[in-house]
């Protein structure tokens, strides 16, 4: 019966500061093996999982031992956490650790998409040169980010958007408007309305939740200009996809960067929603993962692990 079972990928080197000190079972494919996973983490001791393990249900009520489960990440809607809380079980996100990677795929995406020029490698290639096709791109410069939720990653992101000449403004029910989280970034918050309708960038840093489901609709769609782009790199589910596709084909959205859906892996019938949708980049739930930001996401959950299961006593 081993002591840690990691569901997901993570650096090795975590990885060996943790089978250094407890039995440990690291296996980055248990993920897709659910009758393997059940079997193998009946009686640990910790979880470790990114996104797509599921604690909760059968995996959660066979694990009889569990005290910790570490998240290599910071979302934590794929894990029960009051059904956690009730059984003393600590559930603990790597907060801080990847911020820096998602704000920066935050920001490639926004130029990326407001510039229009970079998936033309195939036509130069073929001799087209697409060059009076792509004389409209623009800049970054003197645009207005809107960052819906003002946490840690949107507060990272506001940095670069500004260092780029970026207005930034934001909307944080949680946030009083004399917080002076704003001033301090040089963030102006606004109401939601007025962010949907100034903004040429709206980008989403908000959890998944019944109040955040579904947020960004057609009517939220429809506030925002109609050559304004949308990105999500927070939470699948906060964004109606059959409404943004539909926007995008109808030309009253100017372009969106998805890096995160409601139901995830994207099945290829789940992902003929965006067939045809100009201006669209996906990119499989990879934000916030960095070569830089495993070693840092993965020593953080190590490390929160091994206080846990230390404090309760460790192996022989």
């Amino acid at each position: 019966m081993v002591d840690i079972v990691i569901t997901e990928f993570m650096d090795e080197d975590a990885v060996a500061t943790l089978k250094a000190r407890y039995d440990t079972l690291y296996d980055a494919a248990l993920v897709d093996r659910p009758a393997d996973l059940l079997a193998a983490a009946r009686g640990c001791r910790a979880l470790i999982v990114r996104n797509r393990t599921q604690v909760r249900g059968d995996l959660l009520a066979a694990c009889t031992r569990l005290e910790a489960v570490g998240r290599l990440g910071v979302g934590l809607d794929n894990i029960d956490v009051e059904a956690c809380r009730a059984r003393g079980i600590a559930v603990m996100p790597a907060s801080g650790a990847n911020d820096v990677s998602v704000a920066e795929y935050v920001i490639t995406t926004a130029m990326m998409l407001l510039r229009g020029a970079y998936r033309s490698t195939p036509l130069v290639m073929d001799g087209r040169w697409p060059r009076n096709a792509l004389i409209n791109g623009r800049e970054i410069s003197g645009k207005t980010m809107g960052l819906i939720g003002f946490g840690a990653i949107a507060r990272e992101t506001a940095r670069r958007a500004i260092a780029l000449g970026v207005t930034v403004i934001g909307y944080d029910p949680f946030l009083e408007d004399d917080d002076p989280a704003w001033a301090a970034h040089g963030v102006a918050p606004v109401t939601l309305d007025v962010l949907m309708t100034t903004s040429d960038v709206v980008s989403l840093h908000v959890p998944l939740t019944e109040d955040t489901r579904g947020m960004i609709d057609v009517m939220a769609l429809d506030l925002m200009k109609n050559d304004a782009v949308l990105i999500n790199a927070a939470r699948g589910g906060v964004v109606d996809e059959q409404a943004l596709a539909a926007a995008l084909k109808a030309g009253t959205l100017g372009g969106a960067a998805l890096d995160v859906f409601e139901v995830e892996p994207l099945s290829a019938n789940h992902g003929y929603t965006f067939v045809d949708c100009p201006n669209l980049l996906l990119t499989p739930h990879i934000a916030g993962v960095t070569a830089e930001s495993n070693v840092r996401v993965s020593s953080v959950t190590a490390q929160n692990v091994l206080r846990v299961l230390d404090g309760a006593g460790r192996k022989d």
